[in-house]
């Protein structure tokens, strides 16, 4: 009803009431559904009365406040491999014979510190003096080789990474690509790093090998790879292998993780049963530091001798790569953060989110706890991910005071597959069809669209970037009634269908970076549910959709549009806690006579010809973002208060 009451004329109204968007007959739907649920409660909680068991209401959600590492790569805090960063940094600088191009693998295992060990080197000083270009690419299982040109071109260029940088060469070809790499790298001494490099196929290495020889003598291609294969296929020199720590070396990453500074010398009894620990875990650094972080503040000798004496170090090495001592430290966690860390397993590896990509993520699943007074659900989002950090389970963790960010290592994002396997799937290749019982799909290729029979049962879709199955979009929405969140980025659609409107459920629209999207159906705004609307990066999205006044329980709504002013109807968005407007050019709003008493922040990001700001709309928020807007003055409503930017 309270949407009736938002929708404008009388007739309107009656119109809408009537309508199958009025959420009345659905209602009375779900109240006989509703009634067997509260009869089927009712029976447990006369078991737990009959079985004398108790309720727990204490909140879990402790956020634990580490004062070791930060994002980037410190020296002291890789311990246990000088030995190893002298040995490639050597090899490095070694002019080598004749051959103009080298290449040095390093080898190991997941979870052996290969990444880091080559962040040590990359970082060090005498590589930067002794190199002209020093470019990083996560490869993951993404060998194509116009994606790696790509990566190259991106890493090799000054700019700053940011949403639409490789904007400039989307419209390549693959020889245009070739050749402006050969332009780039010709006659230059580089050091290319290629990390967790998966590819076993000779002809795809060569591909790339070939572009690449047009540099100078000296020039490094320097791998991570858990594959000894394909550490022969791509090797000019001898594999560099990684092995586990020595014990000592193991206690001291496990002490570092499981104790304040200084604090492990009060505590003489649980160092005992920490070199059982350690022990278990056969020198694999992430190991001891994610079973470390799960000790971290714990100083009852029971719980450290649960960890030491588990049955879960008798079970076999599987061959996913799960390892028991990562299992067990995923085991201990609460079971709030269990769930929200099964979406990671939709997620891609080597890439850096923010808050914002998670949060919209696990509210619309309803993942997220209930907010204390105060909090918004991107509150909650960064105390699950600073917790989350905390048990190790995330790295290159920043945060900046107003948001987070964060990257998968891809042992815990192995892990992420192996726990959400019954209820998340992503699929690949080798996978033949989508399990019965999944209810979140993630489809990484636009090839695998026209294979696949799309489940009724899915509360969540994400769509592979470049998409463009048209019957694929129209048999998901129509089959898919039940959806909770949507995902469609990057794709090549130029509009939606309206039956988007029949998703009554779907509180999460993420249209990121569709810059052929030239329009939205108006059916959009009788998505009452929606909670979550991001247009961030539609280019060429003409005005939003009439009627967005409707999605009276929106929270957060990110915009990317050639429309110049907005409808007053925004007033009606009265739950917005996050309103974001970007690269808006022809931006010239000033919203007169609207408040958003929920809001807490608001951003303009190059919206050239955005002129002012009235103060009314921005005294209560908690963080104001104005980047690139040259023209906009904050004023409090006369000529004679304006503050330019």
């Amino acid at each position: 009803m309270q949407v009736v009451n938002t929708s404008g004329s009388i007739r309107r109204k009656v119109r809408h009431y009537f309508s199958s968007s009025n959420p009345l007959a659905y209602r009375l739907k779900m109240a006989h559904q509703i009634k067997d649920i509260n009869e089927r409660l009712t029976k447990v909680a006369a078991d737990r009365h009959n079985f004398g068991l108790q309720t727990n209401y204490s909140d879990t959600r402790v956020v634990q406040n580490r004062e070791l590492t930060h994002s980037h790569i410190n020296d002291s805090d890789v311990i246990g491999r000088e030995h190893d960063k002298r040995k490639i940094i050597d090899l490095l600088l070694q002019d080598g014979d004749d051959r103009s191009l080298s290449v040095i693998p390093i080898v190991g295992m997941g979870g052996m510190g290969k990444t880091t060990l080559a962040k040590s080197v990359y970082n060090d000083k005498r590589l930067c003096q002794a190199f002209q270009k020093m470019m990083w690419i996560c490869v993951s299982r993404d060998f194509e080789l116009n994606h790696l040109v790509v990566k190259i071109l991106n890493s090799a260029s000054d700019s700053s990474p940011n949403i639409f940088q490789h904007e400039n060469f989307q419209n390549f070809d693959i020889e245009q690509l070739k050749n402006h790499l050969r332009n780039t790298l010709a006659d230059q001494k580089f050091l290319l790093v290629l990390d967790d490099v998966w590819n076993e196929n000779r002809v795809k290495w060569e591909e790339l090998n070939d572009l690449i020889q047009v540099c100078a003598k000296g020039s490094k291609v320097l791998v991570t790879t858990r594959s000894h294969k394909t550490a022969d296929v791509m090797s000019t020199n001898t594999s560099h292998i990684l092995e586990g720590l020595s014990q000592n070396d193991s206690l001291s990453v496990f002490v570092k993780w499981a104790f304040k500074e200084g604090e492990d010398k009060k505590h003489p009894e649980l160092i005992e049963v920490g070199k059982d620990i350690v022990q278990k875990c056969g020198g694999l650094p992430l190991a001891i530091r994610t079973l470390g972080s799960s000790l971290f503040l714990k100083f009852d000798i029971e719980e450290w001798k649960f960890v030491k004496d588990s049955e879960i170090w008798n079970l076999p090495q599987q061959d996913d790569g799960i390892l028991p001592a990562i299992k067990l430290s995923y085991d201990q966690l609460p079971s709030y953060l269990k769930r929200c860390f099964a979406c990671f397993s939709l997620f891609e590896k080597g890439i850096f989110y923010t808050h914002l990509h998670v949060s919209g993520f696990w509210d619309a699943l309803g993942f997220l706890p209930t907010p204390r007074k105060g909090e918004s659900s991107g509150d909650i989002a960064k105390q699950l991910l600073h917790e989350l950090w905390s048990r190790s389970f995330l790295q290159e963790f920043v945060d900046a005071g107003g948001g987070c960010g964060f990257e998968l290592h891809d042992l815990v994002h192995d892990l992420a597959l192996y726990v959400a396997r019954d209820d998340f799937q992503l699929l690949n290749f080798q996978c033949e069809n989508i399990r019965a019982n999944v209810r979140h799909l993630s489809v990484p290729e636009n090839d695998m669209l026209g294979q696949i029979s799309i489940p009724t049962g899915l509360r969540s879709i994400v769509f592979p970037e470049e998409a463009n199955n048209k019957p694929f979009l129209d048999t998901c929405l129509s089959r898919c009634k039940y959806l909770r969140l949507l995902q469609i980025s990057d794709s090549r659609y130029k509009n939606l269908p309206r039956s988007i409107g029949k998703l009554k459920h779907l509180r999460c629209l993420n249209l990121l970076a569709n810059r052929q999207l030239e329009r939205l159906p108006d059916s959009v705004c009788k998505l009452q549910n929606l909670q979550t609307l991001n247009l961030y990066g539609c280019e060429n999205l003409q005005k939003l959709p009439n009627g967005i006044g409707n999605l009276i329980i929106l929270k957060e709504l990110y915009i990317t549009t050639k429309q110049s002013n907005f409808p007053k109807e925004l007033a009606n968005l009265s739950s917005l806690e996050f309103l974001a407007f970007s690269y808006c050019d022809n931006l010239m709003i000033s919203f007169d006579g609207i408040q958003f008493p929920k809001l807490k922040v608001l951003s303009f990001v190059s919206c050239g010809n955005l002129k002012s700001l009235p103060f009314h709309i921005i005294s209560n928020i908690e963080c104001l973002l104005i980047e690139d807007c040259k023209m906009v003055i904050l004023s409090k409503g006369d000529d004679n208060n304006q503050y330019p930017i």
